[in-house]
């Protein structure tokens, strides 16, 4: 475990969610599972908790039962290099979940994601306040983001009407 470590609250769905951002993540894994109890016939109990990781960084979910839910005030921030990548992580993570602007989403267990491209960041940080500003403006009007876009308003080609 890390120092700091997103503690994940489900209302039952804690191994679900957990198989399913392995599945989605590249460098990922499920590192241990604490089940409740157990039968006699050796079935396995439900499962209380669970650490795993997602390209290096550390989780744990509970399933805690509903008594909290998540809300989009912690997202969950993920740094994309390509617009492969910014596409791949945008259609699996908002399977039966909710799509919405300036790459944020919200993932089938209520977890809020931002899926940007680092791109974004170097643009909107340029010395240039005016390029800086279309960046912003075309990424403002977009849902899933778009490196082509974004360098399109960059380099002043149709800025406003990106």
């Amino acid at each position: 475990m890390g120092k700091i470590t997103p503690f994940l609250w489900f209302d039952h769905q804690a191994e679900e969610a957990m198989t399913f951002y392995i599945s989605i993540f590249k460098n990922a894994e499920i590192h241990h599972i604490s089940r409740v109890g157990g039968s006699e016939s050796g079935q396995q109990g439900p499962v209380i908790s669970g650490t795993f990781q997602l390209e290096g960084q550390p989780f744990m979910a509970l399933n805690g039962g509903p008594h909290y839910s998540f809300t989009p005030a912690i997202s969950l921030f993920v740094s994309c290099e390509t617009q492969e990548e910014v596409d791949d992580l945008w259609e699996k993570l908002s399977e039966g979940g909710k799509k919405s602007r300036c790459g944020w989403l919200e993932d089938k267990y209520g977890i809020s994601w931002q899926i940007i491209p680092t791109l974004l960041g170097k643009l909107m940080q340029d010395k240039d306040a005016e390029k800086a500003e279309r960046v912003m403006k075309a990424m403002l009007q977009m849902d899933k983001i778009d490196l082509a876009k974004l360098q399109q308003a960059y380099d002043g080609e149709d800025g406003e009407n990106v």
